[in-house]
Formats: structure tokens, C-alpha cells, sequence
């Protein structure tokens, strides 16, 4: 009988440093490159087929119809507004505990896209709301804190574009970013705390989807279209904030002179 073999200890220490060499700019700029290319493609092929079973080939509802097809877009731009607002909070707290440069590139990074994401939400939310409940706009407690998520999203570009010291701006951003992450349960959980109009959650891991599988399958091909073309462009982005940061390190005049 043979035993496993574990690696040895400067071996899981080499692994390690293996991937925290990324951290440097000069390094992630060509990996994230190379990622952004790969996600863009992925995004299209997702996106393309998601809709495909959304607005063609899933049924129409018994209740609302055909207007329910917006859902395969309001759905995963709401749920991408949330999760991009979290991972931004994430990578700002990180750059502000560990001075991590890249990481606060990386809230940068994905704020605009969040941004992007929680106005589509409100958006096509409005326009799914007007033959659902007769109105564009209701003060709601979902819509309500989903527009509150905007304002946190353009209050940290508006906050560290006001600053010019990077680092000083990072680290303002990096608060009022940490500080709105309460905002999120609220939105998540509003439709259980308080009584109401929107409808609450279609998916849920306790109990079996509440829609038919056509659905279902559009929905999530959707979802994940947009977590590609999410990881897509915030690393486009970062590549373009990390040569603003990086302007007069050695490594960036050589790409210069490589592409010439």
C-alpha cells in the first residue's frame, strides 16, 4: 500500500509565491490581457445563447406574458450590481489593510461596470414595472436601496477623481466603500424584512426554481455572460489604470518602445 505524496514545505512555499508574484504591476499587466481576451469571447458565446433561449425559445408566461423576458437581463444586471459592489468593497479593503497597490487598482477598476449594471437594473426594472404594476417608479424598498447602491457607486469615482494623490484616494475610497457594504443585505433581503411590491426571489437555494427549466437555463447563461463580460472589462480597465500608476516605470517605456 503507497502512500501519498504531499509537497514539501518550500515546494507549497514556491507554489505560493507563484501566484502572489502577480501582484506586482508589472507582471499582471500581460496576464490580464490575455484573461480580458479570453472572457470577452466567453461573454459573447454566453450572452448570444442566453438570449437565444430567453426571448425565442423559453415559453411565454401564463401570468405577465412576454413581458417577463426582460427578466433575462434585469435579473443578472441586479444580481451583477450586488456582487461587483462586493468584490469592489473586497479589493478596496484589502488595498487599505495591506497597501497592496494593484488590489486598489482593482476596486477602481470594476467600479464603473458596477455602476453600469445597477443603472440596467433600475432601468430595465422600470420598464418590466409599468405593465406589471402600472408605474416606472415606486418607492420601494428594493428600488429604493438599489438606487441608494448607484449613488455609493459614483460617490467612490466622484471621491477619488476629486483627490489627486493616488494613494490618498485609494485609501478615502476604500472607507466609503467598506462603509456601504451594509447596503447590500438590504437590497438582498428587503423583499422578506419589509411588505413590498416586488416580488421576491425566483431562485433559491432551499427549494427547487419556481420556473419553468427553458427559463431557467436562458437565466443562468445570461448570469454568466455577464460575470464574463464583468471580469472582461475590469480587467481592460486595470490594464489602462496600471499604466496611468505605472507612467514612468521602466517596464511601460519598454512596451513603448516594443510597440513603435
Amino acid at each position: 500500500m503507497t502512500s501519498a505524496v504531499l509537497p514539501s514545505a518550500p515546494q507549497a512555499r514556491s507554489a505560493s509565491s507563484s501566484w502572489r508574484r502577480f501582484a506586482a504591476p508589472a507582471l499582471f499587466y500581460p496576464l490580464a490581457g490575455r484573461l480580458s481576451r479570453a472572457l470577452f469571447a466567453l461573454a459573447l458565446l454566453l450572452f448570444a445563447a442566453g438570449l437565444w433561449v430567453g426571448l425565442v425559445h423559453a415559453p411565454t408566461d401564463h401570468q405577465q406574458g412576454d413581458a417577463y423576458r426582460i427578466i433575462f437581463v434585469h435579473v443578472p444586471a441586479a444580481w451583477m450590481s450586488m456582487v461587483l459592489y462586493l468584490a469592489m468593497a473586497f479589493w478596496a479593503g484589502v488595498g487599505l489593510v495591506f497597501n497592496t497597490r494593484l488590489s486598489a487598482m482593482m476596486a477602481r477598476a470594476l467600479a464603473p461596470t458596477g455602476a453600469l449594471f445597477t443603472l440596467l437594473a433600475l432601468w430595465t426594472g422600470a420598464f418590466w414595472g409599468r405593465p406589471t404594476w402600472g408605474a416606472w417608479w415606486v418607492w420601494d424598498a428594493r428600488l429604493t436601496s438599489e438606487l441608494l447602491l448607484l449613488f455609493l457607486y459614483l460617490g467612490f469615482m466622484l471621491l477619488q477623481s476629486s483627490i489627486d494623490d493616488a494613494r490618498r484616494a485609494d485609501r478615502a475610497g476604500a472607507v466609503l466603500a467598506l462603509v456601504g457594504v451594509v447596503n447590500v443585505p438590504v437590497i438582498y433581503f428587503s423583499v422578506k424584512w419589509w411588505n413590498t411590491l416586488h416580488q421576491g426571489a425566483t431562485i433559491n437555494l432551499d427549494r427547487a426554481p419556481s420556473m419553468a427549466p427553458d427559463m431557467l437555463a436562458g437565466l443562468l447563461l445570461c448570469a454568466l455572460g455577464a460575470w464574463a463580460y464583468s471580469g472582461a472589462v475590469a480587467l481592460r480597465r486595470l490594464r489602462a489604470i496600471v499604466l496611468e500608476r505605472e507612467l514612468n516605470a521602466a517596464w511601460v517605456a519598454s512596451l513603448s518602445e516594443v510597440s513603435r
